[in-house]
């Protein structure tokens, strides 16, 4: 027994030194333990009801138009000018939506029955909705709105906007078109025509070259006049040129119909019976040209590919010193 009593002394000291640290932080750690005991089960589901409730009593019934307007430009939080960057302040959510539907109070004691102090569908007059819509939405492009085509015939904002969704339709150049189509149907038809800019494919929309809320030029245009509102695309036809071609500087659409036509490039009619409308009487614009001009009958030049153009190629102007028929 003595012959092992050194080594059995010697595991019981390298055991007791194994078991110290775990026995002090036992002894020394009950707050610790206790500051680590997960909370009590029965405060879970009023801490996952406060989560689920809407940050605005609004949003109780209309969550989905809430949900959407969070990614809308109404509601940047992070822009003080909007309905919800004013909100900045737990006693003013609500304003969020009272901003532009008013006072409702009484909407929300009786939902069924009462009804916000503005609405914006039909039953409205054009002129109550827009009141509301322009208490923000003034100056810039809307300075000419009073007395517009659009105002003085009851278009509401609404009637365009939808401000309850991501992106508004008439906001975005692809989707532009269908909103304006909605009454222009005349210019729909034109569109689904050969030749037409290019809305169709998303690369324009009616804003390139219109101002719907008003200007003071003819047809809502963004320029003061026809020409000037082409030249912003078609710069190479501004001139000014040595010789001038008097119907392109008086009105781009003497020859051309921006909303489509069946003739390329957009031309009212075909050359060279568009040329014939003007040029008449001593020299060879005179002659009548038809189908009998065409092969294989007696073929004429002026019936081939562009028609006039063939030869008077510079028919916008032309800076050439020999360019007074615009051929060069």
């Amino acid at each position: 027994m003595q012959k092992y009593l050194p080594s059995l002394r010697l595991w019981l000291c390298i055991a007791a030194f194994l078991s110290f640290p775990v026995m002090a932080q036992t002894a020394a750690s009950p707050a610790a333990d206790k500051a680590a005991t997960p909370a009590p089960a029965a405060s879970e589901p009023a801490a996952a009801a406060e989560a689920e409730q809407p940050p605005i009593e609004c949003a109780t019934c209309h969550k989905e138009q809430f949900d959407n307007m969070a990614f809308s430009r109404h509601g940047a939080s992070g822009d003080s000018r909007t309905p919800w960057g004013k909100a900045d302040t737990k006693e003013k959510r609500n304003e969020m939506c009272t901003a532009c539907h008013g006072k409702a109070d009484d909407h929300m004691d009786n939902p069924i029955e009462k009804k916000p102090e503005t609405l914006f569908n039909k039953t409205v007059k054009a002129e109550n909705k827009n009141a509301r819509c322009t208490v923000c939405h003034i100056g810039g492009n809307r300075m000419h709105w009073k007395g517009s085509t659009h105002e003085s015939r009851d278009i509401a904002c609404s009637d365009c906007h939808k401000v309850h969704i991501k992106k508004d339709p008439a906001l975005v150049m692809e989707t532009q078109p269908s909103v304006c189509f909605q009454c222009h149907k005349d210019k729909r038809a034109m569109m689904m025509r050969i030749s037409t800019h290019p809305l169709r494919s998303g690369q324009m929309g009616c804003t390139s070259c219109h101002q719907p809320h008003g200007t003071i030029s003819d047809s809502l245009l963004i320029k003061n006049t026809i020409n000037e509102t082409c030249y912003i695309c078609h710069a190479d036809k501004r001139g000014p040129f040595l010789w001038e071609h008097p119907p392109v500087r008086d009105s781009c659409l003497n020859c051309h119909d921006p909303h489509g036509t069946n003739n390329p490039p957009m031309l009212q009619v075909r050359t060279p019976f568009l040329c014939q409308q003007c040029h008449g009487g001593v020299q060879h614009p005179s002659s009548v040209y038809s189908g009998n001009n065409l092969p294989p009958n007696v073929s004429a030049e002026k019936m081939l590919a562009q028609g006039c153009p063939n030869c008077h190629t510079k028919i916008h102007g032309s800076n050439h010193p020999s360019g007074a028929r615009f051929t060069r």
